[in-house]
């Protein structure tokens, strides 16, 4: 089984779908560890009902933001962690984490990266968009996470068809649905080898 720590700051709805696969066993792994730099959020919740390890690294708990990379780096290899999945976190990785984690570290965005990421651009900010620019499609990407907002090499990607008279609301949810599939389907092709140059052994 291969163990992977997700990391979340909202509610967590990607990191659902990555844990109940792994417990039906659509995935070969486990979830080792879930982070999140909100206290309160329900990916905090999510853990406490799946019995999984929880911690709560934020500015709060590390105002000097060096400290925090290090934490964020040792909570990682302490659960063991073989790749990391950024769902709905909203907070850059830093520069310790991103090389101890080189190649393992992925996120996933509501949208055909290159376009409609970077900073600021996240949930319904980039489905709104979308729809102003009229796009006929819009979408899902995986990617490798680098010191930058969503300019990582790009693992996956699936459109999403704009629908006429769709809303940021509708949109999103066709959106999200179809993100918490790939996910899992691209999760699926990293453990057996497909992507990403081949099975997996420890973070080095």
């Amino acid at each position: 089984m291969t163990p992977i720590a997700v990391l979340a700051s909202h509610s967590g709805t990607v990191l659902q779908a990555i844990v109940d696969a792994c417990e039906a066993r659509r995935l070969q792994a486990n979830v080792c560890l879930i982070v999140s730099n909100n206290s309160q959020s329900g990916a905090r919740q999510r853990a406490e009902r799946h019995h999984i390890a929880f911690e709560h690294l934020s500015s709060q708990t590390h105002p000097d933001p060096e400290l925090l990379d290090r934490a964020l780096c040792s909570a990682l290899e302490r659960h063991g962690a073989q790749l990391v999945f950024l769902a709905g976190y909203m907070k850059k990785l830093g520069d310790h984490t991103l090389r101890r984690y080189q190649g393992r570290i992925l996120n996933t965005h509501p949208s055909l990266l290159p376009r409609y990421g970077g900073q600021g651009m996240y949930g319904a900010r980039v489905h709104q968009a979308v729809i102003a620019a009229g796009e006929q499609q819009s979408g899902v990407t995986v990617h490798l996470v680098d010191a930058e907002y969503d300019t990582g090499p790009i693992v996956a990607q699936c459109a999403v068809p704009v629908l006429q008279g769709d809303t940021p609301e509708t949109l999103a949810a066709r959106v999200q649905a179809r993100e918490r599939e790939l996910v899992v389907e691209t999760l699926a092709r990293i453990i057996t080898g497909e992507l990403l140059g081949g099975t997996l052994s420890p973070a080095r």
